[in-house]
């Protein structure tokens, strides 16, 4: 200070003990501006429909950082596309965002798909195997018939992923619409690939909720609500990228 090396918004200042708040005033030693470590958060959303997975729209559409309303600077990691809802992770750690959202980690998201129509063998065998999208083939995925499907003593894929409702019981799983439900678990991040893919096959999606991303789950987080991760999650999210890597 007494060498005339530091400035506060702007001033030179030289007289010692003079007070300064890093989070309000600028300040600079050699020209470089000082700044505070950036506290790092990890916010889980179950982000509803109706939401666009950006930090500001110029539609002027609703945001998920509307839903959070902090002054921190977060960011969305991956995306879920306006009409799609479930679990999205904003942080500002972008070492965390990288891992995440680029394929080589294949970090898994889980899906589930309420589709038109019931797929068959074939199809879920096209889904698993990857299937061309957008001049792209996707890369192998996981994929469960888990609701819909022919009532049981009928056959079809359905009565060999889950056994049929008790004589006379209604079952929940099985869409009035006749629809089907599917889960799928896929280790990219295109734009809008799961319903991309749901569309291909002849069964496009009626609705599409993420249930999981990576070792992230959450069934009692309430549509639209939003909590902070706690550090074995944030820990466990780390590994899941990093033992995807090593594997490699």
């Amino acid at each position: 200070m007494l060498d005339g090396r530091v400035e506060v918004n702007g001033a030179v200042v030289r007289e010692l003990g003079t007070r300064a708040d890093p989070t309000h005033d600028v300040i600079r030693v050699d020209g470089r501006r000082i700044r505070l470590p950036e506290r790092r958060r990890y916010v889980l959303l179950n982000k509803p429909r109706g939401y666009v997975t950006t930090r500001s729209d110029p539609q002027k559409r609703p945001t998920v950082i509307d839903l959070i309303g902090s002054r921190d600077y977060l960011y969305p990691v991956g995306r879920l596309d306006f009409d799609s809802e479930g679990l999205l992770l904003l942080t500002n750690d972008g070492d965390l965002a990288a891992t995440l959202t680029h394929p080589r980690h294949g970090v898994p998201r889980v899906y589930e798909a309420r589709v038109l129509g019931v797929p068959d063998a074939h199809d879920l065998r096209r889904l698993a195997r990857g299937l061309v999208i957008d001049g792209r083939r996707t890369a192998p995925a996981e994929v469960r018939l888990v609701g819909g499907g022919p009532p049981s003593g009928e056959g079809g894929p359905a009565r060999a992923q889950k056994p049929g409702p008790r004589r006379g019981a209604a079952s929940r799983s099985r869409p009035r619409d006749g629809g089907a439900t599917l889960v799928i678990t896929v280790r990219e991040g295109r734009n809008r690939q799961v319903r991309k893919m749901c569309d291909a096959i002849g069964h496009p999606v009626a609705s599409l909720t993420r249930v999981a991303i990576g070792p992230l789950r959450d069934p009692g987080l309430k549509v639209g609500r939003w909590r902070e991760l706690t550090d074995d999650e944030v820990r466990r999210l780390r590994a899941a990228g990093a033992a995807r890597r090593d594997a490699r």
